[in-house]
């Protein structure tokens, strides 16, 4: 027997919300025969003790990794035909899920549904004195008593059918909470020739408990959105400049003080927000010239009188990390089954030493590697790669691996990539770099306390490993000589296909025989990838410097 729905409630650590949503929600799916999954972001026993208790089924992320990784997740497990995404703090309105499922019915060609949402702010706040010419400050839409299309839905109130998802694909996971989660995903959605139905019926109350309800509370919150939402649209290439922020911000205040309304101090604490999210976006770009956008701005380039303060740093983290490093051990000599490994390298004569000794750490793996290397020549890097690839059947490997011939591999390095970047589904992945190493840009420097980051962006080299699901798209290289931009143009592909991105901390390399350009003309480099991404998409270097969620666990 097919299950009809399946409604979604993704939470983080907010039992109180959850019992009033389930209390809500579980009759009515029991009334349906439909199921309730709660994906808890992060793993909370209250949280799974309250959902098994109540009849729902429960996932864990393990660790955060945001709204719509556990949209994604709880997608990915429900049985439903239709998926019902709500938030875990709301009340749904009688007959609420029925009215979805009779709309399913009868639009048969519509994918996505959405219904009222009713803001409620309970204790003092409901009587706390506004003009009425603002909205509560929390998400509401109601579109009137008459279902009709519109063009938005929010995923407090969300109903998708399982194909549609599945069609459009996956939520970005790279989305700020708070700002866009669901917008992006309905873009997509749009851009194809889908339609979104307002159902009047499938109505529910977004609620904020008494203390959430306190103006201070409200405050903070509607900054951390406003930090959101800048974001946001900073992605999008749609965000105002930060005159016509202050100009929203004067305005806010002006409303509070000559209204005497109650949700000014709200309004503005969201612009605010947002202008202290424009003000960080503009020192990130002003270390780049905006037409080299591309660039980190940085060398990297370490040496000196501070290289002992940084392998003093280095052996601290590297104790730090022990334990991590010792269940990676463990969990990499079962998980995941045997892989077959390509490593290309092209090596000069002056390095040879230290790429025997890289290749030698690489060969104490389980898995099955093939390698092949070539010295440069006359040809640049890319196109002595892409005759080595040619020289291999590449679709029979499971990774490529592209390895610079000047690095320092950590012990049991290859079998704890392939490890944690499989259990963390990555399709692009490399080894951090340790703080005594060569790296341009500051967002693969190893973290403390990090096993795996998840980031928008992997570099070409020193070390990057490709999953087989990257290489119809990214393979053969392109015919480039030096290759920079090329990871710029990665991270707007995998943005685009959804792929996961990461840098791995635990298994740090140490880049030291030469800095980015010391052995190439760094303004061709530049030329070069200006002309490369002249017609390509690629995310600029505030995006690429961003890390999008830590994971600490490596079994």
């Amino acid at each position: 027997m097919s299950v009809p729905a399946t409604i979604i409630i993704p939470t983080r650590g907010r039992a109180d919300y959850l019992a009033v949503t389930l209390a809500s929600t579980m009759p009515q799916a029991r009334s349906a025969a439909a199921e309730v999954i709660v994906v808890d972001d992060g793993r909370h026993p209250g949280i799974e003790t309250l959902a098994t208790e109540r009849g729902a089924r429960y996932l864990a992320l393990g660790s955060p990794r945001g709204l719509n990784a556990a949209r994604n997740v709880g997608a990915a497990a429900a049985a439903g035909e239709l998926l019902v995404f709500v938030d875990d703090d709301v009340e749904v309105a009688a007959g609420w899920l029925q009215a979805y499922l009779d709309a399913g019915r009868q639009l048969p060609e519509v994918g996505v549904f959405t219904g009222p949402i009713h803001p409620r702010l309970e204790g003092r706040a409901a009587r706390r004195r506004t003009c009425g010419r603002e909205a509560a400050p929390i998400t509401s839409a109601d579109h009137g008593p008459v279902d009709r299309d519109v063009a938005r839905g929010w995923g407090a109130n969300l109903a998708i059918r399982a194909s549609t998802l599945a069609g459009i694909g996956a939520f970005d996971e790279s989305a700020p909470t708070g700002a866009g989660d669901e917008e992006e995903w309905e873009e997509r959605y749009l851009a194809a020739g889908g339609r979104i139905r307002y159902v009047a019926a499938a109505a529910l109350d977004h609620r904020r408990s008494a203390a959430d309800s306190r103006l201070r509370a409200l405050v903070i919150a509607a900054a951390r959105r406003g930090a959101s939402a800048r974001r946001y649209d900073e992605r999008r290439g749609v965000a105002p400049p930060v005159r016509a922020e202050l100009r929203t911000f004067a305005g806010c205040v002006w409303h509070a003080l000559a209204r005497r309304c109650a949700n000014g101090p709200v309004m503005a604490a969201h612009s605010a927000g947002r202008i202290a999210a424009a003000l960080a976006a503009n020192r990130a770009r002003s270390a780049t010239p905006v037409s080299d956008d591309f660039l980190s701005g940085e060398s990297g380039t370490v040496g000196g009188k501070r290289d002992v303060l940084r392998e003093l740093g280095d052996l601290a983290l590297d104790a730090l990390s022990l334990p991590a490093r010792v269940a990676l051990a463990r969990a990499a000599r079962q998980s995941p089954p045997r892989r077959r490994v390509l490593a290309l390298s092209i090596v000069r004569g002056e390095n040879a030493a230290i790429y025997r000794a890289a290749l030698r750490e690489l060969r104490r793996t389980r898995h099955e590697l093939v390698a092949s290397s070539s010295d440069a020549g006359t040809h640049g890097r890319f196109e002595n790669l892409n005759r080595l690839l040619s020289e291999h059947k590449v679709d029979e490997f499971d990774w490529l691996l592209v390895l610079d011939d000047d690095v320092v591999l950590p012990r049991g390095f290859l079998d704890g990539l392939i490890n944690l970047a499989e259990r963390y589904e990555l399709r692009l992945a490399q080894p951090a770099h340790r703080l005594r190493s060569h790296a341009a840009w500051r967002v693969t420097r190893r973290r403390a306390r990090s096993v795996v980051r998840e980031t928008a962006f992997v570099e070409i080299g020193p070390v990057t490993a490709l999953h087989r699901e990257a290489f119809a798209e990214l393979l053969p290289f392109p015919p480039l000589r030096m290759g920079w931009g090329l990871d710029a143009h990665w991270s707007a592909l995998a943005r685009m296909h959804g792929w996961r991105v990461g840098v791995v901390d635990v298994l740090p390399i140490a880049h030291r025989a030469a800095p980015a350009a010391s052995v190439y003309s760094r303004e061709e480099a530049v030329a070069e990838a200006r002309a490369f991404l002249a017609e390509r998409p690629y995310l600029p270097a505030s995006e690429l410097q961003r890390t999008l969620a830590v994971h600490r666990r490596c079994a």
